[in-house]
């Protein structure tokens, strides 16, 4: 049988993991988010074993992250695909995974940063001098090539 300290302690695990899994299933979160989070609660070879438990069940996943990351992005802002690197930085990604993610899906990515150009350079033109919208473009991070291509 097991004694009152290993169920205590057993228990307080559990309790800390389900804490972070609460974390976790409210909205998607990085592995960096996760121990930003709980670093100073609980302590950190206990919580790695928590994340490295809820990595291996697939409830951490840095790379189903920002392939969701991104989509979300796509559907509901206009990102020069320099912002969206930066956004998925800022969540604690590892440079290697981004740079992975980018280059598999350059294509999409370079068509969805075009349309986004078009919108932006639309909806400015209106208002402002080709010049101003191009320098406005070039400061969001779009490049001169989709600039050129979308202010023609």
């Amino acid at each position: 049988m097991f004694s009152e300290e290993i169920l205590r302690k057993f228990e307080e695990f559990d309790k800390l993991k389900t804490k972070v899994l609460r974390y976790i299933l409210y909205r998607k979160r990085t592995e960096q988010e996760v121990r930003k989070k709980f670093e100073k609660e609980i302590e950190s070879d206990v919580l790695n074993t928590i994340i490295d438990d809820l990595k291996q069940n697939s409830y951490i996943n840095d790379e189903e992250y920002i392939k969701c990351a991104v989509r979300e992005q796509m559907n509901l802002n206009t990102l020069s695909i320099k912002e969206i690197k930066y956004k998925l930085y800022t969540k604690g990604l590892k440079n290697s995974i981004i740079e992975s993610y980018i280059e598999r899906n350059m294509d999409e990515l370079q068509k969805y940063e075009e349309d986004s150009a078009k919108k932006i350079f639309e909806k400015q033109i209106k208002n402002k001098e080709i010049e101003s919208v191009k320098i406005f473009l070039l400061r969001k991070g779009y490049k001169k090539e989709t600039i050129e291509k979308v202010s023609e």
